[in-house]
């Protein structure tokens, strides 16, 4: 790989969930971790690396200015902002384009060069045809703002959505312009290949995350621990020539900063060719 940096997503240090009022306010609703991000974004930095990525909810409790500061204290970049959606419920679909658009917004005042959602709902009584269709007719639209705020537009396939395995994301990227942000754990807990799907969607790729996946019992490791080998897919990313931002991740972990240290080591060892 040519450029290489390393980001550490920041919803390892608490209980992850959303905003209670977004149950009866859609345009409230948003993610977060129930954490302190000073003590976070320390850890991250101590650990070595050198960019940050937060869910909306995170990002948008601080003031542009303290954020700034809380980056700028820490000596990270705020690589990304994540948020989500249902995206195939007609009625809804603008409050949470609204809070997509309010997360870009900060994410491009701060400086981020990129902007991952996840999402598309699966309904109590199945899944329909037309889900697809909205789902992706919402992420291009997701897209949209990403590129009005001088941001790159991200889809992260993930369980519980509509988009799971490697037939549904092949589906969706079919159907949708934006680009495709690879979880490696959720990827490979669906049944997919995780270094496959790299390859057979590289030029859609311009930002990964990378996290350890355990089967049994199940559970998110760090990188190269558990039941799939990171050395594959760092290699299907040297094969199609990836250059940019890599996220590490692990949505839980008893010592945050000890499971960032550990990915961190195996991203040593990997020898990969950073700035």
């Amino acid at each position: 790989m040519e450029r290489c940096k390393l980001a550490y997503h920041a919803n390892c240090w608490g209980e992850l969930g959303g905003s209670a009022v977004g149950v009866t306010s859609i345009t409230q609703l948003s993610y977060r971790t129930f954490g302190d991000m000073r003590r976070a974004f320390a850890d991250i930095a101590a650990a070595g690396y050198e960019g940050v990525e937060l869910f909306d909810g995170n990002l948008l409790d601080f003031s542009t200015a303290d954020m700034r500061a809380l980056l700028s204290d820490n000596g990270l970049s705020l690589v990304a902002a994540y948020a989500g959606g249902n995206f195939i419920f007609d009625d809804i679909l603008p409050e949470e384009l609204a809070r997509v658009t309010r997360a870009a917004e900060r994410a491009a005042e701060l400086g981020a060069p990129h902007l991952v959602v996840g999402g598309g709902a699966t309904r109590f009584d199945g899944t329909r045809e037309a889900d697809f269709h909205k789902l992706a007719a919402a992420l291009d639209r997701v897209g949209e703002i990403a590129s009005a705020h001088g941001l790159r537009g991200h889809y992260h396939p993930h369980l519980s959505t509509i988009v799971e395995g490697p037939e549904e994301v092949a589906k969706i990227f079919g159907l949708t312009g934006i680009d495709f942000c690879p979880d490696t754990a959720h990827l490979a807990a669906a049944g997919g290949d995780p270094a496959q799907l790299i390859r057979d969607h590289a030029s859609r790729i311009s930002y990964v995350h990378l996290k350890g996946l355990q089967r049994e019992p199940f559970a998110f490791t760090p990188l190269d621990r558990g039941d799939v080998p990171t050395d594959g897919i760092i290699a299907a990313l040297r094969e199609i020539g990836f250059a940019g931002w890599i996220c590490a991740e692990l949505d839980a972990w008893t010592d945050p900063l000890e499971g960032a240290r550990a990915s961190m080591t195996y991203l040593k060892s990997a020898d990969l060719k950073t700035d």
